[in-house]
């Protein structure tokens, strides 16, 4: 018997037939991840600021409590830079900052031992040129070396969180004992904290800054005032020098000059202060009359800036961190700024 066997056919007709993508479906797929991805980064922007924000709150809890820790073994808050007359001009005593000697309260106790205190910061490069993480905001875009330094290659690193020194007058009638502001901090003095009488909870400490704030200074730097100017509102109401786009602020954590590691109340948080060159670029500009080595007036016009979107942090003198609106009204802002001015102005308010 003959039996036959059988075997499919192996022709293109018995095969299961493979199809692709179209270009239709495959735009059609990309598409639909564009509008994912498009959903998704905001959110994935937001919640990543949203942890910046927290540590840089963290960053100025450390802060405040050294602060306190300062002002329990110094009996007083640290001096923001030390200064005299000699008769005819102003002597700088002591340049460095109320930041540089609290360090040993923040986990630099290395870094504060290789400072001389007798010597300016500026003939320090390997101290002035550090950067240190607790001064710094995560949200700061411009987290970069100042100056140039043979060594070290920047000679200064900025800083984002600037001690209060009141409201506006900072140090006036240098040939007349000088008179110092009304906030927490200031040259020349080591304020206790119990002289803060309006309450350490309603007393700001210090308030965020952005580095690279640009500079202007008064028509005069040897201007000095028989009746003490008000706050400006604006910038019209003073008398400005020449412009010089290269001059900042909160450049130098080391310099105790209060456009340096200061802050002052004149504006409120995040204000646009505008200044219009004569090249016709605008800038949103700190105004310091007359810096504290000048023989005029010290009055300056720094103002709390910060990346996180319509608020800054801040510390009180209490070490309490609070997010402080925009909108936050203005007497209550300066009253938050004076030490001892019979406000009792609550950041809940």
């Amino acid at each position: 018997m003959n039996s036959k066997r059988y075997f499919p056919n192996s022709s293109a007709s018995t095969l299961a037939v493979t199809r692709g993508f179209t270009l239709v479906e495959l735009l059609v797929v990309i598409a639909i991840i564009g509008i994912l991805v498009g959903l998704l980064l905001p959110a994935v922007q937001a919640a990543r600021e949203a942890a910046r924000r927290i540590q840089c709150a963290n960053n100025l809890k450390q802060i405040g409590l050294a602060m306190q820790l300062y002002g329990d073994a110094h009996r007083g808050l640290p001096p923001n830079g030390n200064y005299a007359w000699s008769g005819s001009a102003v002597v700088t005593k002591n340049a460095w900052s109320g930041l540089a000697r609290i360090l040993p309260y923040i986990e630099q106790e290395s870094l504060f031992r290789g400072i001389d205190f007798n010597i300016g910061y500026n003939l320090q490069p390997g101290i002035s040129s550090r950067r240190v993480g607790t001064f710094i905001c995560p949200s700061e875009v411009n987290d970069r070396g100042y100056g140039t330094d043979p060594t070290f290659g920047n000679k200064y690193w900025p800083v984002n969180y600037a001690l209060n020194q009141g409201t506006w007058a900072v140090m006036t009638a240098k040939s007349a004992g000088m008179r110092l502001g009304d906030g927490p901090f200031s040259p020349n003095r080591s304020s206790k904290l119990a002289e803060s009488v309006d309450g350490l909870s309603n007393t700001m400490a210090l308030a965020e800054v952005k580095a690279y704030t640009n500079r202007i200074g008064g028509a005069s730097n040897a201007a000095t005032f028989a009746l003490a100017p008000e706050p400006p509102n604006s910038l019209f109401e003073i008398g400005l020098g020449v412009f010089n786009p290269t001059s900042f602020t909160h450049v130098e954590w080391v310099d105790g000059k209060v456009h340096e590691t200061g802050v002052t109340t004149v504006f409120s948080p995040n204000t646009k202060v505008m200044y219009s060159s004569s090249d016709g670029k605008k800038f949103d500009v700190d105004i310091v009359l007359a810096t504290e080595t000048n023989p005029g007036d010290t009055y300056a016009a720094v103002t709390s800036r910060s990346y996180h979107g319509g608020v800054v942090n801040i510390v009180m003198l209490d070490g309490s961190v609070h997010a402080i609106s925009n909108s936050v009204r203005r007497e209550v802002w300066r009253a938050l700024g004076t030490r001892a001015s019979g406000e009792s102005a609550s950041v809940l308010e």
